[in-house]
């Protein structure tokens, strides 16, 4: 079958093609009832806006690109949530691409996305020459969550130096001198702040950082859960705090097969705020993101930079987390 046109839409509305143009694209003027009667008339016959047309037409793109690392995780999921939000409300449509924390498909995404002409990408980036390649081809560039270097370009965070500073400080407080951290990585911006409040805390309250109990690991549950094995076999910890949402599973799990009652025996503390964390017994003691929000920023920048809304100087937004206090942290157990 014939794939209906603007000019089939136009003879069922009984208007211009012109008009079926504006009506449909909503950026033009038409009067609410010819608005409507046009919708009705192009759902009757099947009509489906042709965007790539568009496109072509105009030689600009109504898509975005976003790049994220790992769509398993409800962070970057959520993330995604809001910047699709925003876009779709600013009437573009978002183009997901998951590169698995791969650098070689990172680079095959961009390469896809610079063909494709979008005008601006939101990326999780796991090199930094993703950013700068787009960048070197005239696209807009948002990073977020993290930082590369200094890309150049616009960035937006949370401020995860403050939040593990609160989170460890609020450990301190309860009493614990001895406490772990269970960290994936420090050379992104992410971890390296969460380690540099995790620092900051403990020399602001004149205590020392055992660096044995600054415990490395992988970003994988079941490699955390090895690494809590080890940390919990050759050091005395009160308590735990895990860098992510995916090392806390790993740290819960090996603190349940050990049958350790939290807090009571240890205080298990983490970064990134999920839905499941509130649900366990005891719920636990997490530090929120807003990372729907983080994602309506990325979104909201990109936007106005396409719009040339901006001066030119580089833009870095830091949105400020939120400490949840719950049941899995307590008072330090006396000796």
């Amino acid at each position: 079958m014939k794939r209906p046109t603007v000019q089939d839409v136009a003879r069922e509305a009984g208007v211009s093609p012109s008009t079926v143009s504006r009506a449909l694209h909503t950026r033009g003027y038409a009067s609410p009832d010819v608005r409507m009667r046009v919708q009705a008339a192009a759902e009757k016959i099947g009509y489906v806006l042709d965007h790539n047309a568009r496109n072509l037409r105009s030689r600009t793109s109504t898509s975005i690109g976003v790049l994220i690392s790992d769509l398993r995780n409800p962070f970057y999921a959520d993330l995604a949530a809001g910047i699709e939000e925003e876009l779709r409300a600013a009437e573009y449509q978002m183009v997901l691409v998951n590169d698995n924390g791969d650098p070689a498909e990172e680079m095959r995404a961009a390469e896809t996305l610079l063909a494709m002409r979008v005008p601006g990408v939101i990326v999780t980036p796991v090199t930094a020459a993703c950013p700068r390649v787009l960048q070197d081809n005239g696209v807009h560039v948002v990073c977020a969550d993290r930082e590369l270097g200094r890309s150049g370009g616009d960035v937006v965070l949370s401020d995860n130096k403050a939040g593990a500073r609160e989170l460890t400080e609020h450990l301190i407080g309860l009493g614990h001198t001895r406490i772990g951290l269970l960290i994936d990585e420090t050379k992104w911006s992410t971890g390296a702040g969460r380690l540099a409040g995790f620092r900051a805390a403990h020399a602001d309250n004149g205590l020392d950082v055992d660096e044995d109990i600054v415990a490395y690991t992988s970003f994988d549950a079941e490699a955390a859960q090895l690494t809590t094995r080890r940390l919990l076999n050759e050091h005395d910890v009160t308590a735990i705090i895990s860098a992510n949402n995916v090392l806390a599973q790993g740290a819960l799990a090996e603190l349940k097969h050990r049958r350790v009652k939290i807090p009571k025996q240890i205080s298990l503390a983490a970064y990134d705020d999920l839905p499941w964390m509130s649900l366990v017994q005891p719920a636990l003691t997490t530090v929120d993101q807003h990372t729907v929000d983080l994602g309506r920023r990325c979104a909201q920048l990109l936007l106005a930079r396409i719009r040339d809304e901006l001066p030119a100087r580089r833009r870095i937004i830091r949105v400020a987390p939120r400490l949840i206090v719950r049941g899995s942290t307590g008072p330090a157990p006396k000796a």
